[in-house]
């Protein structure tokens, strides 16, 4: 069971990660957009129509850093920390499913 926790939480913090520090910036730049903190990517891409929430992804974020950096000690908060990632896991694969449209869109 540590084994699918370990790895759940790897995955889920990877793509985060991918998503939100390499691919949206990297998009935005192809868009002529100039080189911004994550929060002002974040809103570019919630008025671009790619994201739902900045403010919901941040919160995703302090999870993820949560889940990485903090050793959860107590089971409930642990299995609060893990239920809130999966329930999120969708709009995170949204995201990345707009962010794919959108570079194939400037592919051609």
């Amino acid at each position: 069971m540590a084994l699918r926790v370990e790895a759940f939480t790897s995955r889920f913090c990877r793509l985060q990660d991918t998503l939100g520090d390499k691919f949206l910036p990297a998009l935005l730049k192809s868009l002529g957009e100039p080189e911004r903190a994550l929060l002002i990517n974040l809103e570019k891409a919630e008025k671009y129509g790619w994201l739902n929430s900045a403010d919901n992804w941040i919160a995703l974020r302090q999870l993820r850093n949560q889940m990485i950096h903090e050793y959860i000690e107590d089971a409930n908060t642990l299995f609060d920390a893990l239920s809130t990632a999966n329930s999120n896991t969708d709009k995170l694969k949204n995201f990345a499913r707009s962010l794919e449209q959108q570079a194939s869109k400037l592919l051609g």
